[in-house]
């Protein structure tokens, strides 16, 4: 892979994973692993981070 296409796949991984943590802010999915429920803000931690980064590399790539 050269390093364009890295950096797109990236972008595209990075933008679906902000999407899904916007989605289960918004539609108040539940979440639960091993017993242990995770708490709706950390969503708004995993919108905002993920998206930075996708923005960040979508912004390198040109």
């Amino acid at each position: 892979m050269n390093k364009k296409t890295t950096l797109n796949l990236a972008c595209i991984i990075f933008t679906l994973v902000a999407v899904l943590h916007l989605l289960r802010y918004i539609l108040g999915w539940e979440f639960t692993i091993n017993n242990c429920f995770i708490p709706q803000w950390i969503s708004i931690l995993g919108t905002i981070i993920p998206a930075l980064l996708a923005y960040n590399l979508c912004k390198l790539k040109d």
